[in-house]
């Protein structure tokens, strides 16, 4: 299981125990004397895979804009985010949510794959030639800066003397 989850492994496959046998996430978590929140998310990955529910979860599946939008689309026509989880494999409802917040905050653009890494400079854009004032500008206060660390130098040396 994750390490983030607060539950550890002998109350993790407990907790499935107790699912299997019948009981809710309330009575699991008052059984158990555990957090809510991570009853409830162990929960909800039981519904869809079962006992399965305690083999970790694969790390960063990455799905594609369309079949996140179909998803989404059909979340919000009122399908029930655990039978959509369960048909298309997903690891837990709780992606459906976060799909779902963005798509409803940045509409479909939101569900698009983001560029990695630093944006390309524009190809197109001409190169402005440096003026000569500016170039001297620049020298000036390299200049500026040499010498004020020449100087910083020149007193630690001279305290050091002392």
């Amino acid at each position: 299981m994750a390490k983030r989850s607060s539950l550890t492994d002998e109350q993790r496959r407990a907790a499935v125990a107790l699912f299997a046998a019948g009981h809710g996430r309330d009575a699991v978590t008052t059984q158990l004397g555990v957090s809510r929140d991570a009853v409830g998310r162990l929960y909800n990955r039981w519904r869809i895979w079962g006992a399965e529910a305690l083999v970790p979860k694969p790390t960063k599946r990455s799905f594609a804009f369309e079949l996140k939008l179909v998803i989404v689309q059909r979340f919000v026509a009122g399908e029930p985010k655990v039978a959509l989880a369960q048909e298309y494999a997903l690891s837990s409802p709780q992606l459906i949510e976060q799909w779902t917040r963005v798509y409803r905050r940045d509409g479909d653009n939101g569900l698009r794959p983001k560029p990695k890494g630093r944006p390309k400079r524009d190809s197109d854009a001409p190169v402005r030639p440096e003026s000569e004032l500016e170039r001297l500008r620049r020298e000036n206060e390299r200049l500026r800066a040499e010498v004020a660390y020449l100087g910083k130098l020149r007193a630690l040396r001279a305290a050091e003397r002392r």
